[in-house]
């Protein structure tokens, strides 16, 4: 693209925009419009809006949150968020584009390219766009977990600067109930602080915000998870201003490895060796004499996560050849079952 802008995702989360009987809460909306219209001169946005099913299930008779029902729910809910995004944009005049996004966008390449173009068309033409998940016709086994793991895919696979996750709260809390206003390092301390508790709306809690900020800071990218509802909060949240940073790591991944990593649909699991580990980490490709098991089948071409010894994900693959023929050539000794090149490390 010409005139290239960093890109800025934005996921704002059901809690944030709606009370409790579903409804849209319009001066919320209208104070992210007057932000992201002040943030778009800057930056290509995404923006990734939770609330189509919360706003459409009080439309359901005895609405219980069946899948047939979240569906249902979703496709009403869906044109109601649209068209007050769009009113509420009209006032900067930036024109407003939905986007209904499934698995395999991200799990099959040529998809995702075109996904990415229609993007850089959209942006080109100072169009922002509003993505969610199609759950109409999103299957159980493909859909996303939530919008964080969406809004990470986006952020992740179009090489994002920066990642704004807006919640009901005013970032990570701490034991004490106070902000953690700067994450560097993802360990065993500051993961046990996710609340796995979620808002009656939506479906993930701090628990899902910390595992996708987790890997997009490895893609390095910058996650701020702040509170949407506050004044000015995009603006002060992209300044560092309010609240937890998550501090994106130095990486040097090409678009394909981001890709991988991130938005590929990881169909199986690898347990390798402990020189095997060593070796992936100094870059090397897989040998099928450094597997020890094949935790989940796989086919050729598909992705797989790579674990050590004590079961820790590692690194996510490529496979030259399927986990059946593995099990056939599984004495061969230089036989490769992924390159280097598509070993992505997390």
């Amino acid at each position: 693209m010409q005139n290239q802008k960093p890109i800025l995702v934005f996921k704002i989360g059901t809690s944030s925009i709606t009370d409790k009987n579903g409804n849209l809460d319009e001066a919320v909306v209208l104070q992210v419009a007057h932000q992201i219209a002040l943030l778009h001169k800057k930056y290509h946005i995404v923006m990734v809006s939770s609330g189509a099913v919360g706003t459409g299930k009080k439309f359901i008779k005895n609405y219980t949150g069946k899948i047939e029902e979240r569906k249902a729910a979703a496709a009403i809910g869906n044109p109601i968020l649209i068209h007050k995004y769009t009113e509420a944009f009209k006032k900067y005049k930036i024109p407003i584009a939905q986007s209904l996004c499934e698995r395999s966008h991200f799990s099959d390449r040529i998809k995702f390219l075109q996904l990415r173009a229609t993007y850089e068309e959209l942006w080109k033409n100072g169009i922002i766009p509003i993505a969610n998940e199609n759950d109409v016709v999103s299957s159980r086994e493909l859909k996303f977990s939530d919008n964080d793991e969406l809004a990470t895919l986006l952020a992740a696979g179009f090489g994002a600067e920066i990642l704004l996750i807006g919640t009901t709260v005013n970032g990570v809390l701490d034991k004490s109930g106070k902000v953690v206003t700067r994450i560097d390092d993802f360990n065993d301390k500051i993961l046990s602080l996710a609340n796995n508790e979620k808002s009656d709306a939506g479906l993930g809690g701090m628990t899902s915000k910390l595992t996708f900020a987790h890997l997009a800071t490895s893609m390095g990218i910058k996650v701020v998870i702040f509170s949407a509802r506050e004044k000015n909060s995009l603006i002060n949240a992209v300044k560092e201003k309010t609240g937890t940073v998550c501090v994106p790591k130095v990486v040097s991944k090409t678009a394909r490895q981001k890709w991988l990593a991130s938005g590929s649909l990881v169909i199986g699991n690898v347990q390798v060796d402990e020189g095997a580990h060593k070796a992936l980490l100094k870059r090397k490709s897989l040998l099928v004499v450094g597997v020890q098991s094949i935790k989940q089948q796989f086919s050729i071409d598909e992705a797989f996560e790579i674990t050590d010894e004590n079961g820790n994900v590692f690194a996510v693959a490529r496979a030259k050849i399927s986990s059946k023929n593995f099990e056939k050539n599984s004495k061969q000794q230089n036989l490769i079952l992924a390159h280097a090149d598509d070993i992505v490390l997390l």
